[in-house]
């Protein structure tokens, strides 16, 4: 019987070893898919462009860039761009390469962007994190009206808000420096505390009475417990507001008159009033330009796929 029942399996086995072994095939895309790879293509190409011509046009030297300005390659392959944006030449140099000549501090400008992005994504994300737990944890009378003030001043634009900031800036003596740049967004942000309350709502709640029953206050429950657990939106929220900080330029042009405290999106524009005789130095304003934008692109490819996912999971849609 056993040999029976062997022999009966020996067809049974070899016909699944020869599906196993039999080479799956590969389904044909559908039109629906080809479409949609030629769109996301699409996108991608007409996204991406405007970043390589500023490339062609930075490695290019301005007098070729008007005789052959259709070109997709660099016209007259040239570096002055880029040693006119970091003081590497002469001022008979820069004007003989299509520049204006004027001296440009990159270094002092790259400065204080850097502190004034620094200091005010962590200023704004700390106290940003501490409103957004008093907002999901604290109980306390009109809190969920307070919270409702702070989510209709969202819809408020924010040039609206120019000219009081000006006016309190003015009064406090602290036009011109790097602290009245940074002052207006240095405690905190609606949406900043609208994001890390999501966050913190969905963290458990019996975690959080564990440590008050083991004797925790709430102060010491913030900073043990929930802002270690909140590392990825913390770090999301801070990259989003270090490039929002970065990029800001209407606000530091208001306040900032001389280069000690102006920034380098500032910097840029004055940049490009410096034209010289001959038209603007599009080569110089490229290079510029790509050397400020670099080290925010290179932060948001890093962190892309983190900002992603703790978007998703606050729950913003």
């Amino acid at each position: 019987m056993t040999g029976i029942a062997t022999a009966g399996l020996e067809p049974v086995t070899a016909r699944t070893t020869d599906r196993t072994a039999a080479p799956r095939r590969r389904r044909r895309p559908t039109v629906g898919k080809v479409v949609a790879w030629a769109v996301m293509i699409v996108l991608l190409i007409i996204t991406l462009f405007p970043f390589y011509w500023m490339l062609r046009t930075a490695l290019s030297s301005n007098g070729a860039l008007y005789s052959n300005a259709t070109s997709l390659l660099p016209v007259d392959f040239s570096w002055g761009g880029f040693e006119r944006v970091f003081g590497l030449q002469t001022t008979e140099e820069a004007i003989a390469q299509g520049g204006s000549g004027a001296s440009i501090d990159f270094w002092l400008y790259l400065r204080n962007s850097v502190i004034v992005a620094t200091v005010v994504t962590a200023c704004q994300v700390f106290f940003s994190a501490m409103a957004a737990y008093a907002f999901s944890r604290l109980r306390w009378k009109g809190r969920n009206a307070v919270f409702s003030v702070f989510l209709l001043s969202l819809m408020v634009p924010a040039i609206f808000t120019l000219l009081p900031n000006f006016v309190m800036i003015r009064d406090l003596g602290l036009i011109d420096t790097l602290l009245g740049i940074m002052l207006p967004g240095l405690f905190m942000t609606p949406f900043a505390i609208f994001f890390l309350r999501q966050f913190f709502m969905n963290v458990p709640i019996e975690v959080e009475e564990a440590a008050l029953i083991d004797g925790a206050s709430k102060v010491r429950v913030f900073f043990a417990l929930i802002i270690p657990m909140s590392v990825g939106p913390i770090a999301t929220i801070s990259i989003l507001t270090y490039i929002g900080s970065w990029n800001d330029y209407f606000w530091p042009l208001m306040v900032s008159y001389t280069d000690e405290s102006r920034v380098l999106t500032v910097a840029l524009g004055n940049f490009k009033s410096q034209t010289p005789q001959t038209g603007p130095d599009w080569a110089g304003l490229m290079a510029a330009t790509l050397v400020a934008a670099l080290p925010m692109i290179l932060l948001f490819l890093v962190f892309a796929k983190r900002i992603v996912n703790s978007i998703g999971f606050s729950g913003i849609k």
